[in-house]
């Protein structure tokens, strides 16, 4: 169903958004607040920037899979301990 007045989905008006609400603690608030002011954007707009970027961070790395990769091939289930053992014998290069 499209983000249309009749739907009522994510309708705001002036543009295609879903309205959410979060609660946060006082003091991170402010913070949020004070870079808002500081870069001249909305605070909405902060927030959809900050949760991007750590969206982003979060997508898999191919070093890092690989790794887990070749951790899980040479010691199932040992983790780091592998992991740090590949990189120090320079396997973990694909």
């Amino acid at each position: 169903m499209p983000c249309t007045k009749e739907s009522g989905l994510g309708y705001t008006g002036y543009t295609r958004t879903v309205k959410t609400a979060v609660s946060l603690p006082d003091q991170l608030f402010a913070d949020a607040e004070s870079a808002a002011r500081r870069l001249g954007i909305s605070r909405s707009k902060l927030y959809a920037r900050a949760l991007e970027q750590f969206l982003a961070r979060q997508e898999t790395d191919p070093v890092t899979a690989k790794l887990d990769e070749l951790a899980e091939e040479f010691e199932p289930g040992s983790g780091v301990a592998a992991g740090r053992r590949l990189i120090d014998q320079g396997m973990w290069q694909w």
